[in-house]
């Protein structure tokens, strides 16, 4: 990733967020304003994004929560794709999962996303369980798992 910072984000950033999680995502799959205020406001929620607030190339949103952590979407504009956007947010992911005391983080990926999977393997990332025809084109979801020990 040439430069881009990341950065925590709140509440304030939604409708942003939301515009380009709708530009990353089938229709089916895209979350609004409100999703995303609501899964920050969840117990363990953080957000954090790469490059300027009012011009994001990507965010991710997880939890950690009893020693566990999830990624709950992790979304990358689609011109900043395959730069190492992704590979940045999910990093600082993984260490902020940490450093909130998860000794593991759970992911899910459409079984059809090849990039996606990708990534989450060069993390360390294994699967640990399907969940059969989970998103709106059929495919299955795979339930990933990253140890933070």
């Amino acid at each position: 990733m040439s430069g881009a910072a990341l950065q925590p984000f709140g509440r304030a950033e939604a409708p942003v967020l939301a515009a380009l999680h709708a530009r990353a995502f089938a229709p089916e799959e895209r979350w609004g304003e409100a999703a995303i205020r609501l899964m920050l406001g969840l117990d363990g929620g953080f957000g954090l994004l790469a490059g300027p607030a009012e011009a994001p190339l990507g965010f991710v949103l997880a939890r950690a929560v009893a020693g566990e952590a999830e990624v709950l979407t992790l979304a990358v504009d689609p011109p900043a794709q395959g730069a190492g956007v992704g590979a940045a947010l999910l990093r600082a992911a993984l260490a902020e999962a940490a450093r909130r005391g998860a000794a593991c983080l759970f992911l899910e990926v459409s079984e059809a996303n090849a990039p996606a999977r990708a990534l989450y393997a060069r993390a360390g990332a294994a699967e640990v369980g399907r969940r059969r025809r989970y998103y709106s084109d059929g495919s299955d979801a795979l339930v990933l798992r990253v140890s933070l020990s």
